[in-house]
């Protein structure tokens, strides 16, 4: 079979009718059918570790278009529950969280606040009115008057004896009486121990009076206390009553505010102006205490969130303690724990991006561990900025959540799969293709996003735009029947063409010029690495024939990527033969430059030289082969076809066409099979070619047949073609190639393995038939 010339009707951009939907839904798209079953899955079971990983290429809506999806899901699911953190009374360095129901965290803390300057004024009013005071004084006045009528007996006891009782700041001490203006009389040694004995009576009696006096002091203490207590509890009982009606339904709650009501009366001291100092020289104050810290508030919404967190550090996931600084330190305690985005999206979903989350492998580590235990604990040596003494350990909160994970799938399947965590806690793969089937649904679907994106950014799309920006997402793909599923892709053309035809006299509605202004324009910006590297094959640097025919020498095409910009151009191929038995050596592979794949083609080259002319008498040759002006390295296949043409035209010695460039790669039997990037090598020769004096007529590009579907090439290619100034050829074996190379059939064996002496391989066989003679006969001189 011949090589076959490609007409250009085949080669533009696919002619798409666009549908008729006015918004399109990017999950119904069949690219992401599987992903959406994969949501719906996930979504919908409620055992343990079925969380989701999304995988999906760059600009295909895995994240914008994942959210979208996902809040559409479970919108008609129950709100989330709020969350507050109370004070433990028992244990203030473990704070208790607390579930009420949506709103209720609000108005909670909101009645709180209100109670503790309630609770001030009321106990204010009560201790300081005439029936309090009156109380207190009068036990106080009782317990005084007789604690001083049992000192005045004992000191007059002691007076009647000669002796005195004085006040001292140390207290009250026995003294000997002295009269005013006299000296008391010596004792005698009778008097002085009757007075001592007298003495040691009294100070018995002084010491225990002292210790009566305490006791009875501390007694009224405890009923100071007790009536206090007694007097508070009926000054704030109804604002209590009040709030554990209101509040105490809930479970749990109910129980803190009857001990709320206990620590209450068993701190009304706190209540005083300025609070209660404490060892620690910081000041307490009662709306401090009795604080509630509402950590997640949902009384806004109506339905589960989905919680984006776009940097998955360990606060931002699992929250964190703030300090405050008091009088030159630092202090913190449960009114300063803050949430994270576990706490945010608990009863809801949480999505993160999987590569800011493998840069962040702490995260990683607890989000597991989170999952395991179903709770969200906060570690107060990770949460907080110092390892402050006495810093709460917040008690966890439950955790009801989805996770969903969204990265490329480089990410899934080098940084996660390994991990054998990820098949216990991310049960759900949700992977989103990067092409679709151009069918009737598919077009339907898309040319409604086309439509709403162009609405996103202020302007409309004309049928005819539509229809291009299909064909160029068909391009994208590769491959005439299928479309990209990379529609960010699109959006990003469409709001540069919306800002072309704004220009135009603020029309707003964009139409194919516009969308071909808008590609242009973007190519031009990102070229510029492509300019240098045609630059270079212009002025020679980089050498290049594009006319006339040379032995041994063939054009291969290449494709190179830099950032978003992907571009093809040729390089030159040369084969050298000589006599020799080693066969073929790959220059690239002697000097460390070759990758395995281009290593391989080049050994399926030998296997084809073989199986063609190796049945009679062995290959007798030696043949080096390169890529010329090469020096970064070369890898793939695709270059197999031109290099084993570049060897059977040095062999032959018969030229070869450099009007002419190829590409494609080749098995041991000659088939010529499928490669990459076809659409970027082909431009990257016709612009060559249009540099290098223009086109002659006869320059073109041969491809393998199975690539035909993926040439979808630019309108300036398209009309060259049809103008008949450039061609492309498609080849299904080497000899189709041979026939268009070498201006002379490839040949076939006869019955004996022998080919016709004016055919290609006819004259291969005959140079490697006396290559063999030349060696053999060589063999036996020497022996």
């Amino acid at each position: 079979m011949a090589a076959r010339k490609i007409p250009a009707d085949e080669l533009g951009f696919p002619t798409i009718t666009p549908g008729a939907a006015k918004h399109g839904d990017p999950f119904a798209l069949s690219s992401h059918r599987r992903a959406r079953e994969a949501l719906e899955f996930g979504l919908g079971v409620r055992d343990q570790g079925f969380n989701i990983f999304v995988i999906g290429d760059d600009r295909s809506g895995r994240m914008t278009a994942t959210r979208t999806f996902l809040e559409r899901v479970i919108k008609d699911r129950p709100a989330q529950d709020d969350w507050v953190y109370l004070n433990n009374f028992r244990n203030p360095h473990q704070p208790r969280p607390y579930r009420l129901p949506n709103g209720m965290g609000r108005d909670f803390k909101n009645r709180m606040e209100r109670l503790v300057p309630q609770l001030r004024d009321a106990f204010t009013k009560a201790f300081t009115g005439d029936e309090y005071q009156s109380m207190i004084r009068t036990r106080t006045e009782e317990v005084g008057r007789e604690i001083g009528k049992t000192f005045e007996a004992l000191r007059a006891e002691a007076q009647s004896h000669g002796l005195d009782i004085a006040e001292t700041p140390q207290g009250p001490v026995l003294v000997q009486k002295r009269e005013e203006g006299q000296e008391p009389p010596e004792p005698t040694p009778e008097q002085r121990e009757k007075l001592n004995a007298i003495g040691e009576k009294i100070a018995r009696d002084l010491i225990e009076l002292n210790r009566r006096a305490v006791r009875q002091q501390a007694e009224v203490g405890k009923w100071v206390r007790e009536v206090s207590r007694q007097m508070g509890d009926r000054a704030i009982g109804a604002l209590m009553d009040d709030l554990e009606g209101e509040f105490g339904k809930y479970p749990g709650l109910s129980r803190w505010l009857v001990q709320l009501r206990v620590d209450v009366l068993d701190n009304i001291d706190l209540f005083r102006e300025g609070g209660r100092q404490q060892q620690t020289g910081a000041v307490e104050r009662p709306d401090q205490r009795y604080g509630v810290n509402l950590v997640v508030d949902h009384g806004d919404e109506d339905h589960p969130q989905v919680v984006v967190e776009s940097n998955p550090t360990y606060e931002n996931v699992f929250g964190s303690i703030e300090f405050r600084q008091v009088q030159g330190s630092l202090e913190t305690d449960f009114t300063l724990i803050r949430p994270g985005a576990l706490h945010r999206a608990n009863g809801g979903v949480l999505v993160m991006r999987a590569d800011a989350l493998a840069f962040n492998p702490v995260t990683w580590v607890f989000l597991k561990n989170a999952l395991r235990d179903n709770e969200i604990r906060i570690e107060p040596r990770i949460a907080s900025p110092l390892p402050i003494a006495g810093s709460p350990k917040p008690e966890p909160i439950p955790l009801n959540i989805k996770v969903v994970l969204i990265g490329s799938p480089k990410w899934y399947y080098l940084a996660y799969l390994p991990d054998p965590d990820l098949a216990t806690y991310f049960k759900v793969k949700a992977d989103i293709d990067g092409e679709m089937e151009l069918t009737d649904a598919n077009v339907n679907c898309y040319s409604g996003l086309i439509r709403g994106m162009a609405e996103n950014h202020g302007g409309s799309c004309a049928d005819g735009a539509i229809s291009t920006l299909l064909g160029l997402a068909s391009r994208w793909a590769g491959q005439r029947d299928k479309l990209s599923a990379r529609f960010e892709m699109v959006e990003d053309v469409i709001g540069e063409a919306v800002q072309i035809a704004k220009q135009d006299g603020e029309r707003t509605e964009i139409n194919t010029k516009d969308i071909l202004a808008a590609i242009t324009s973007r190519r031009r910006r990102n070229s510029q690495i492509e300019d240098q590297v045609h630059e270079r094959i212009s002025d020679r640097t980089v050498m290049i024939d594009t006319k006339g025919s040379v032995t041994g020498q063939i054009n291969g095409l290449t494709v190179m990527q830099v950032g978003d910009h992907t571009f093809g151009a040729p390089t030159r191929i040369t084969a050298r033969v000589s006599i020799g038995r080693r066969g073929i050596t790959n220059i690239e592979r002697e000097s460390l430059l070759s990758g395995p794949i281009q290593q391989k083609g080049v050994m399926v080259l030998q296997g084809f030289l073989a199986g063609h002319f190796a049945k009679r008498i062995p290959l007798s040759f030696d043949c080096s082969i390169t890529f010329e002006q090469t020096y970064s390295g070369v890898e793939g296949d695709s270059a197999s076809m031109a290099e084993l043409l570049a060897i059977l035209s040095d062999i032959a010695g018969i030229p070869i066409r450099q009007d002419l460039a190829i590409t494609g790669s080749v098995n041991q039997r000659g088939l010529s099979q499928t490669i990459g990037g076809v659409r970027h090598k082909v431009e990257g020769f016709y612009r060559t070619c249009l540099d290098d004096g223009g086109l002659s007529g006869t320059q073109g590009v041969v491809v393998p047949k199975a690539n035909e579907p993926h040439l979808i090439l630019r309108r300036e290619v398209i009309d060259a073609i049809r103008a008949g100034k450039f061609h492309i050829y498609s080849v299904e074996t080497v000899e189709d190639a041979i026939d268009l190379f070498f201006g002379m059939p490839a040949g076939e064996a006869d019955a004996n393995g022998v080919y016709a002496v004016e055919t290609v391989y006819g004259k291969v066989q005959k140079a490697l038939e006396e290559f063999d003679r030349v060696l053999t006969e060589r063999g036996m001189r020497a022996h």
